[in-house]
């Protein structure tokens, strides 16, 4: 596939942004799906990703998947997941550009996964790969995501974040202690979406 030099992105954590989280009442957690019947679209995501797409924004997943680590589903499982994502995604017309993830994790209870790495956000990895691999100016992206980490990693990468979710004052503590400070705060992707589409109307 030819890229132009310098392409925009949107960078986009998977749980919580594309797909609904899933309550773990044994575990008293909000946690990421780890079957295939819990995977669910987000309303209204499968709009918001036509209409970056329009803008010519390639959509890039970044995400950590520590489940397979944990040793809560296996790799099969996996990428059954995956695939009801593109598969819901296509619907739409949708298909990402590329998908990055973290399996690892420094607790681990398996231990091929268990390790420090250099991916897991908000290490910067993942994000660096995909810019090499699509040429992507950072400067003229976005990146998506309802965590610290994915926050964290946006400011790292010198692109701006979107931060998904509400802005609680235990959250404003935690963003203050770490210095970090979103480029904006969407309900949800769909809004994020509108808030990129006015701000790239603002520049032209």
């Amino acid at each position: 596939m030819q890229m132009n030099s310098s392409n925009k992105a949107v960078f986009l954590d998977r749980d919580g942004v594309i797909n609904d989280l899933v309550s773990n009442t044994e575990e008293g957690i909000i946690d990421s799906p780890s079957s295939l019947k819990q995977f669910k679209l987000i309303n209204g995501v499968g709009e918001a990703l036509k209409q970056l797409k329009e803008m010519r924004f390639l959509l890039i997943l970044i995400s950590n998947q520590p489940g397979i680590a944990k040793g809560k589903y296996n790799l099969d499982e996996f990428d059954k997941i995956r695939q009801k994502l593109e598969k819901s995604l296509k619907q739409f017309g949708v298909i990402l550009d590329g998908q990055y993830y973290c399996l690892h994790h420094p607790y681990a209870t398996k231990l091929k996964y268990k390790k420090k790495c250099k991916c897991r956000k908000p290490q910067n990895k993942m994000i660096l790969d995909a810019t090499k691999d699509y040429d992507i100016d950072l400067t003229k992206s976005f990146l998506i995501g309802d965590g610290l980490v994915d926050m964290q990693l946006a400011q790292n990468s010198k692109c701006r974040g979107i931060f998904i979710g509400n802005i609680n004052s235990a959250t404003n503590k935690l963003f203050l202690e770490k210095k970090v400070e979103p480029h904006y705060i969407a309900h949800d992707l769909l809004e994020a979406a509108n808030y990129i589409k006015d701000l790239e109307h603002s520049n032209l």
